[in-house]
C-alpha cells in the first residue's frame, strides 16, 4: 500500500475509509462525549474530560484534560480561567475550523492558513434576573474568517457554509437541542 495522501494534516484515505465504514454500519457513527465539573470556590470551577464512547466502544486512549473556568474580577471572579461563555466561543472556533479544514481536504483544497475571530454580545440583566425580557445567554455571535488558499472568494465562502452546515457545535448553538438537568444522588 502506498503512502497516505495528507491534505491540511488530514489523512484523506483514512477520512474516506471512515465515511465508508459508517455508510456500512451506522451504529459506529454514534458517539457520547462526557464532561465532569467540580466547583472550587466563588466563581471558579474545574471541568474534566477523559474517555468517550464512539465507533462502537469506550475510548480511554487519552489522559484526562482539565479546564479551569472562572470569571474576571468585574464579574466577581479571580481570572483563574476563561469564563463559560468564552469556552463556548472557543468550542465554536475549534469545531468550525475543524469542519472547514476536513471538508476542504475532502475536496482536495489545500489550505495555507486559517484564522478566525469570535464575538458574542451578552446582557447581564438576563443572568441576574433583573429584566425578564432580556435573554439569558448570548444575544448574538459573530464569526470572522481569514482563509489563505489558492481558491476564489466564492470557494472560501462555500467552505465557510460547509463548516456551518457540518459543525456539531455550530448546529448545537444555532438550533434548539434538548438539555435535561437532574439531581444525582451522592
Amino acid at each position: 500500500m502506498g503512502e497516505a495522501q495528507i491534505i491540511n494534516g488530514i489523512n484523506i484515505d483514512g477520512l474516506f475509509s471512515t465515511v465508508g465504514a459508517i455508510k456500512s454500519n451506522a451504529e459506529i457513527a454514534k458517539f457520547k462525549f462526557r464532561a465532569a465539573n467540580k466547583w472550587v470556590a466563588g466563581t471558579h470551577n474545574r471541568a474534566t474530560i477523559s474517555g468517550f464512547y464512539g465507533a462502537g466502544k469506550e475510548d480511554t486512549s487519552r489522559e484526562p484534560m482539565r479546564f479551569d473556568l472562572d470569571e474576571p474580577p468585574v464579574l466577581l471572579g479571580e481570572n483563574k480561567g476563561a469564563n463559560p461563555v468564552e469556552y463556548l466561543l472557543v468550542a465554536l472556533s475549534g469545531c468550525l475550523t475543524t469542519s472547514l479544514i476536513a471538508h476542504a481536504a475532502a475536496r482536495k483544497i489545500k489550505i495555507k492558513k486559517v484564522e478566525s475571530r469570535y464575538e458574542g454580545n451578552l446582557d447581564l440583566r438576563g443572568f441576574l434576573g433583573i429584566a425578564e425580557d432580556v435573554k439569558v445567554g448570548f444575544e448574538s455571535i459573530r464569526v470572522y474568517f481569514k482563509i489563505d488558499a489558492d481558491i476564489s472568494d466564492e470557494q472560501k465562502k462555500e467552505l465557510i457554509r460547509m463548516a456551518q452546515k457540518y459543525s456539531p457545535v455550530f448546529n448545537t448553538i444555532a438550533n434548539p437541542v434538548n438539555v435535561s438537568v437532574r439531581i444525582e444522588k451522592n
